[in-house]
């Protein structure tokens, strides 16, 4: 599967109906989600982390890298990968460690040392990583303003909006304001016609349908399924001991 049909996915969809992409944490967890039938998977990396017995974010890249290609060789369809904000790696780099876990796609936040990068800056190294990787990487652009939070008197929508517009301008196939209240999607896309959005949906927030209905183009759960997941495990090992 390349990267073209995971970027057709996002296309000609209509209001209602988001492209849903579950976030397997392991090879295990992708089968079974491939198996029900979704089209392509999104791994998260507060998910993946977890698996391998890290916190969110610190996970080292190699580890990452490596369940990653466990998680694409799992499955017969296209995976993008979270990884976070590159690991530090150079564009070219991030790209050839990326294209050789078998991923056709990326999540790439602008959020360094627990801050915002320059918007500017992200915008560049997403133009970078565009050129390096031409068509086939599709590139998903996190905008964190509602995450890491933004500067004191700063509206988190416009800051959200500013940065939207310049990922896109940059190259970026899709744009993730991630934790952003559900009404700004429209908005967002009134303002960036065209331009795939990812929403994030969130167990007291409003369904895949509706975000859809909001202006979301794509739905993703970040660790949302690897922790339900680990809460049914829980609750099968208070049944054991209760035996």
């Amino acid at each position: 599967m390349t990267a073209s049909d995971l970027r057709a996915l996002h296309h000609g969809r209509t209001p209602g109906d988001p492209l849903v992409l579950p976030g397997p944490w392991d090879a295990a967890s992708a089968r079974v989600l491939a198996d029900a039938g979704f089209p392509a998977l999104a791994t998260p990396s507060a998910g993946v982390a977890a698996s391998l017995g890290y916190e969110d974010g610190e996970t080292p890249a190699d580890e990452m890298f490596a369940a990653v290609a466990r998680i694409v060789r799992a499955v017969p369809v296209p995976v993008t990968a979270d990884i976070e904000g590159g690991y530090g790696l150079a564009a070219g780099e991030l790209v050839e460690r990326l294209l050789a876990t078998g991923a056709v796609g990326c999540n790439l936040e602008d959020t360094a040392g627990g801050v915002l990068v320059d918007a500017g800056r992200q915008a560049d190294r997403l133009a970078e990583v565009r050129a390096v990787a031409g068509d086939a990487l599709f590139v998903n652009a996190r905008v964190d303003c509602y995450v890491t939070g933004v500067a004191d008197g700063t509206d988190p929508a416009a800051e959200t909006l500013r940065r939207a517009r310049l990922y896109t301008a940059a190259g970026a196939d899709c744009v993730y304001p991630i934790a952003a209240p559900p009404e700004l999607f429209g908005p967002l896309a009134e303002a960036l016609p065209g331009q795939p959005l990812n929403a994030l949906a969130r167990p007291d927030g409003p369904g895949p349908r509706r975000l859809g209905e909001l202006g979301a183009t794509r739905i993703t759960f970040g660790p949302g399924l690897q922790r339900r997941a680990m809460a049914a495990v829980r609750g099968i090992a208070d049944e054991l001991r209760s035996v």
